[in-house]
This record gives C-alpha cells, sequence and structure tokens, in this order.
C-alpha cells in the first residue's frame, strides 16, 4: 500500500463519495464505491497531487458500472420470471393445484351464465365486453360477478375438506 493513502483518504473521501452519490443516488453504495476507488488508488501508482481527480473519475466509472450492472440484472430477472423466480416448494405446488381444483370443480356447480361471467370478468374483460359476450345489459354484469363470486364461495365452503 502507498504510504500517502490515508492523508489522500482524509482529504478526498467525501467528494469522491458525493459524486458516486450523485450518480447512484444513494449514499450507502456511494461509499462501497469509494471503498473500492480507495483500494484502487492504494494499489496504483498515480501521483498524489492528481488523486482527488483519478478517484472522483474511477467512482464516477464503478458507479455506473454499478448502475448499468443493476439495469441489466433487472433485465434478466424480469426475463426470467421476477426476481424471486425459484423452484416452489413441492408442497406449495400440490397445495396450488389442489384449489385450483377445488375452484374448478366449484364453479362447474355454479349456474351457467353465473360461471361464465365470473371467468370473463376474472380474465381482464371490461364490464361491457362481458356484457357483449353474454348479450347482457352492461349494468346487470356487476351483479352477477358479485352474485357469482357468492355463489362460488358458498360451494367451496360446503365441500371444504375436513381439517
Amino acid at each position: 500500500m502507498r504510504a500517502d493513502l490515508e492523508e489522500v483518504f482524509r482529504t478526498a473521501y467525501p467528494r469522491v463519495v458525493a459524486v458516486a452519490a450523485r450518480v447512484l443516488g444513494s449514499r450507502d453504495q456511494a461509499e462501497d464505491v469509494a471503498q473500492d476507488a480507495f483500494l484502487a488508488f492504494g494499489r496504483s501508482t498515480v501521483p498524489a497531487g492528481e488523486a482527488v481527480g483519478w478517484l472522483c473519475v474511477a467512482a464516477a466509472h464503478t458507479a455506473l458500472n454499478l448502475l448499468r450492472s443493476g439495469r441489466r440484472r433487472a433485465t434478466r430477472e424480469s426475463a426470467a420470471g421476477g426476481a424471486d423466480a425459484f423452484a416452489p416448494d413441492i408442497a406449495d405446488d400440490v397445495v396450488a393445484r389442489d384449489e385450483r381444483r377445488r375452484v374448478r370443480a366449484a364453479l362447474a356447480r355454479l349456474p351457467r351464465r353465473q360461471a361464465v361471467a365470473l371467468v370473463l370478468r376474472h380474465s381482464g374483460l371490461s364490464y361491457a365486453e362481458v356484457a357483449a359476450a353474454l348479450e347482457l345489459s352492461p349494468g346487470s354484469v356487476g351483479t352477477i360477478v358479485r352474485r357469482a363470486e357468492s355463489s362460488l364461495r358458498k360451494e367451496l365452503n360446503r365441500h371444504a375438506p375436513s381439517q
């Protein structure tokens, strides 16, 4: 390590952190970037007189790289199904399948018009689209969907597994 590192650190640290914080918007991340810059400076042969400028440039580059890698990571995670995309626990998968089976069975026991209205509405169709598909007035769709939800809950409760 350099003999002048402590002195350069004392004088340049606030400015180096400020540069990184301006890029990152986070003091914590900026301090990490500053540490990296000072470690690199400690291994370098940059003259002490040029240290502040060199450190600020190093901090800016490191902070920008951090931003870019964060964007790339976010893009990869989004493409892979999110940050928490991992194989679910098998028990969770079995429970979810059982719940879906129960809902489908209960849905099959509803009056056809209610079941269809509920499925269409919960598939993202607007009230107007549901009304047109079922040849209903748009004002009656909400009533049918609410009744269908209520009937579905009753069916699920009626046929709930014993616990």
